[in-house]
């Protein structure tokens, strides 16, 4: 007889080459999955005793062997085979050793297809309750950050260009919109991965008395999945998780752009703690924002895994490919690369000082309370078209003088309408302009601190 592979070679009449032997192997990726396939296993044991198919003793002595296989992975004296391809393989092999034939049992009524596929559904459902936690620290710090800001003043901007006066809590609570959303797709995606395909087997479920819906029970899934086929071969959780993922790392990428910006010497808005910045082997004056640049590189990353992962199934036959191997790789990274992004801002972001002079000054640059005169004229009576066209004049002269509208004398303000009175210079202040955006969602102080009390409401709810 050929010595081929232990666990399929019987049909076989060679040994596998060795260079293939390498280049099929998962173990060098999939081991970080020993946790999940433990428990998998732990539970199929479980249930098999309760159906008969295992005797209680038995049961026992897998259970334990298991558990003894996992301190082994865990003080590192286990060592990974490549011969023998996977974690699955691995762990069983080790099992054998400790407990003997029984551990060979183990596998009765499941394939590796349904192993794997219940594998990565829990390692993804236990990452997903891990990003959770971290995207709700980051979360209260900036709520926290965004409520002591309420009452600063910076310059918002369409297409970067000043646009009109707002306050930095009101951006910040922003970013924290972003983020919620998130929080929740990340919670609904949650629903699809929590669904147990353990008993599908290789791909037409097993002749065996299984029960799986006890199976999924003890592994803390909220279903058994309807049909074995579908059970193997579907990756639509994991790709619907890096899209939700690569959402994250967009968002986070969009602050990290406005972070970077902010904290250069021509905004000069804010201060990034010196812990997570770096300085320039030439030029000894530089602060460089690289845990915000290397965030909005990193993004990346994720688009480039959610591309990989859909190009990876588009043409995939029912049931279980070659292919799905090639799926762990890119949900590992993406989870990597999700965890420590949020780990570094919700260290990060509390830490922010806001430079609220230079908010200020910018703030008072650049017209940014145009709109509030066209509104002034528009309630003295004027149509918003030629309120319009009156403040267009008022800063094209302003432009020519060197003078922001707040700067103006009421007779160079009333040289383009009659309509303007002393009260306009209540409405071209900065802190007039903001708070006149008194409503739900507005940038009035008030509105700021009162959007933060929800916010942090909502963050309470998840406990």
């Amino acid at each position: 007889m050929t010595d081929t592979n232990s666990a399929w070679g019987g049909r076989f009449a060679e040994a596998t080459d060795a260079f293939v032997a390498e280049f099929t192997a998962s173990i060098g990726f999939d081991q970080r999955l020993y946790r999940q396939d433990i428990a998998g296993s732990i539970a199929h044991a479980t249930m098999l005793s309760e159906v008969g198919v295992l005797t209680s003793d038995e049961k026992d002595q897998i259970i334990d062997g298991l558990n003894a296989v996992k301190a082994d992975i865990e003080s590192g004296t286990l060592k990974w085979s490549v011969a023998l391809e996977d974690i699955h393989m691995n762990i069983e092999k080790a099992l054998t050793d400790k407990i003997g034939t029984v551990g060979k049992k183990l596998h009765t009524g499941r394939s590796r297809n349904d192993q794997i596929a219940t594998d990565i559904r829990l390692y993804i459902r236990d990452e997903i309750d891990f990003l959770s936690r971290e995207l709700t620290r980051l979360q209260q710090g900036l709520i926290t950050l965004a409520a002591a800001e309420a009452n600063t003043i910076m310059p918002g901007f369409t297409h970067l260009q000043t646009a009109q006066p707002v306050s930095f809590g009101h951006h910040l609570l922003a970013w924290n919109e972003m983020l919620q959303r998130d929080y929740e797709r990340l919670q609904d995606c949650r629903k699809r991965v929590n669904i147990s395909p353990l008993g599908a087997a290789a791909l037409a479920g097993t002749t065996y008395p299984i029960n799986r819906e006890r199976t999924a029970e003890l592994l803390g899934f909220d279903r058994a999945s309807e049909n074995s086929l579908d059970s193997v071969s579907d990756r639509d959780f994991g790709i619907e998780f890096t899209h939700t993922g690569a959402l994250i790392m967009m968002h986070l990428s969009r602050m990290s752009e406005e972070l970077v910006l902010w904290a250069s010497a021509q905004f000069n808005f804010i201060e990034l703690p010196d812990r997570f910045c770096t300085g320039s082997s030439i030029m000894p004056q530089k602060k460089n924002p690289d845990v915000p640049e290397l965030v909005r590189g990193k993004s990346g990353r994720v688009f480039g895994h959610l591309m990989s992962l859909l190009t990876l199934m588009k043409s995939q036959p029912l049931a279980y490919n070659k292919d799905n191997q090639e799926d762990k790789e890119p949900l590992f990274d993406t989870v990597d690369t999700l965890a420590g992004s949020l780990r570094a801002f919700a260290d990060m972001v509390p830490h922010i000082k806001a430079k609220r002079e230079a908010m200020y000054e910018a703030a008072a640059r650049g017209f940014s309370t145009a709109t509030d005169l066209a509104d002034y004229l528009v309630k003295k009576g004027l149509p918003f078209r030629d309120a319009h066209e009156v403040v267009g004049q008022s800063v094209a002269y302003g432009i020519e003088q060197g003078k922001d509208l707040s700067e103006m004398s009421l007779s160079e303000l009333q040289s383009f309408s009659n309509d303007i009175t002393e009260d306009v210079f209540q409405v071209l202040t900065l802190e007039g302009s903001v708070a006149a955006r008194d409503h739900l969602g507005g940038t009035a102080p008030e509105q700021v601190i009162q959007a933060a009390k929800r916010a942090e409401e909502k963050i309470k709810e998840r406990s």
